[in-house]
């Protein structure tokens, strides 16, 4: 692991984004394993260390508030600094929906990259009950803000679907 850390020096902004990217796809198929929904999110400085790392957060008390972007912005907001957050970068599985888009912003977490878009998301999960995906995209609320939110994303799209198969039909 440190090896692969001190590689990360040498990679371009786009290697680290799908570097972190797929960091969140592997803490979305814990969250799965642990019996929740298959989301993940990471939130990394500017240098590129791991701050606070969440699972979907659903079971086992049915909080349909627990999405892992909430629970990472809830928890930077309440332990980093305001210049912390503003250099860091969230990357979540999912584009976070209207709810998460506004705890990142009110957060003041400065940048976001993510993988399955609200609209892919949507068209995968159906209407299935614990998941009634709001199709607003995300840059929708961060422009209605007066802080500049930076969005990079959908971003490995087919490989973020790729989690959540066989997961809503059940």
């Amino acid at each position: 692991m440190m090896a692969a850390m001190n590689n990360l020096s040498k990679l371009s902004t786009s290697e680290l984004d799908e570097y972190f990217l797929r960091h969140s796809f592997e803490v979305a198929r814990r969250s799965l394993s642990h019996g929740n929904h298959p989301f993940g999110a990471v939130l990394v400085d500017e240098n590129g260390t791991v701050l606070i790392e969440a699972e979907n957060g659903y079971m086992p008390s049915r909080d349909s508030t627990a999405h892992a972007e909430r629970l990472v912005a809830t928890q930077a907001c309440t332990t980093l600094s305001a210049d912390v957050l503003k250099k860091a970068t969230l990357y979540s599985s999912a584009e976070p929906c209207a709810m998460c888009a506004g705890a990142i912003y009110w957060a003041g977490i400065g940048r976001l990259v993510y993988g399955l878009s609200e609209h892919r998301l949507r068209a995968v999960t159906g209407n299935h009950p614990e998941n009634p995906t709001l199709d607003l995209p995300c840059r929708e609320v961060f422009k209605s803000g007066q802080r500049a939110t930076e969005v990079k994303g959908p971003l490995l799209e087919d490989e973020a679907e790729a989690l959540h198969a066989g997961v809503w039909n059940k």
